[in-house]
């Protein structure tokens, strides 16, 4: 099989990221071998429950692995801390302890408050990623950011957390409707942008390829933006520096999402984002007009929204950056560009520069 391997190099919390189809049905053995706990939580949307909860279920009796699905209602709007709440009074209730574990089943939503409720249930039990979305695969599943959103903005509350391992299945892709896969794609256009050319180049070259979800294409693609996550996340877990980067379009994306009561999901927020950011280098004088171009020709060549909604509220937007988690002393940080494969942090924004951009068309 196809197989690839990522570490993710934390010293003694070092993980493996495992990339290979069809794992789903071969997760069990690994797990059980790694003795990671003795029984598990599966923490999983009732949609994505629905689809791959038997199959990893099955997968972890036939390795004598004990586990649970625990469920949730599908959707963002249940990130939120009375979802985590009552998972926590499930997994009360049902006899877990410290003893156990947790299993994030899905996508980052799921990711998301499973990797929190491991963080805080019993003050820390371990836990495991399975993510089942291209963007949960190539981003939020690794590097041990958890979170919930609050009515004042999204993952406000959360911590840093590392899984034990992940396990990522790209034969799940197929499942997934168009617009998800898109999603996941602004995130891997994401890396390009900041740290690799190549990748970027890569990316272009092979569209058809990628959109197709062929295997040959979708695996190496994967990989490396997990290598490229796992190599900033060894320098700066707990994005005091450079893991700030891998915000490139989060800023106004985040906010456009939030502004948009979570109607546009993460991904293609993110592409509007990229976009912004990269119009905002051009204006700043960061970046040359040529290159903020090929950005948004990716962007548009996949498919993805590069253009603000006219029906979303430009004030609300501007409130949403403001409460950003990102936002320090009032001043809002963003990621700029300053080529393809090289950003930089800075909250040095010119406020009409902002609204220029929000304004545009």
């Amino acid at each position: 099989m196809n197989k690839q391997q990522v570490t993710v190099g934390l010293g003694e919390r070092s993980y493996p990221i495992v990339i290979q189809p069809g794992v789903l049905h071969l997760v069990g053995q690994d797990i059980a071998a790694r003795k990671i706990a003795k029984r598990f939580g599966i923490i999983s949307d009732d949609y994505v429950a629905a689809l791959y909860g038997d199959t990893l279920l099955q997968s972890l009796a036939d390795a004598g692995v004990g586990a649970e699905l625990v469920t949730f209602p599908r959707g963002e709007a249940s990130k939120n801390l009375q979802t985590i709440a009552t998972l926590a009074s499930e997994l009360a209730g049902r006899g877990f302890d410290r003893g156990d574990g947790l299993i994030a089943l899905g996508g980052g939503v799921s990711g998301d408050m499973a990797g929190f409720l491991a963080s805080i249930y019993m003050r820390g039990i371990p836990f495991v990623q399975i993510p089942t979305t291209l963007l949960s695969q190539v981003d939020s599943s690794v590097g041990g950011k958890t979170g919930v959103d609050i009515p004042e903005g999204k993952n406000l509350v959360g911590t840093f957390y590392q899984p034990q391992a992940v396990y990522i299945d790209p034969d799940v892709l197929k499942t997934l409707p168009e617009k998800e896969i898109l999603g996941g794609l602004a995130e891997v256009i994401k890396y390009g942008v900041i740290w690799d050319a190549d990748f970027f180049n890569f990316l272009d070259r092979q569209r058809g390829n990628i959109l197709a979800l062929r295997e040959d294409a979708v695996i190496p693609l994967i990989a490396r933006c997990c290598e490229i996550k796992a190599q900033v996340v060894e320098q700066d877990e707990r994005e005091g520096g450079l893991r700030r980067i891998l915000n490139f379009g989060h800023t106004i994306g985040h906010a456009v999402e939030a502004a948009s009561g979570f109607s546009l999901i993460h991904g293609l927020a993110i592409g509007i984002g990229m976009r912004a950011a990269a119009d905002l280098a051009v204006l700043g004088g960061h970046l040359a007009k040529e290159e903020a171009a090929r950005i948004r020709r990716l962007l548009e060549e996949y498919g993805l929204p590069v253009i603000i909604p006219s029906t979303l509220d430009r004030t609300a937007i501007k409130q949403f950056l403001l409460a950003d988690k990102k936002t320090i002393g009032g001043r809002v940080f963003f990621v700029l560009p300053e080529a393809i494969g090289r950003v930089r942090v800075t909250d040095e924004v010119d406020k009409a520069h902002i609204d220029e951009v929000l304004d545009r068309a």
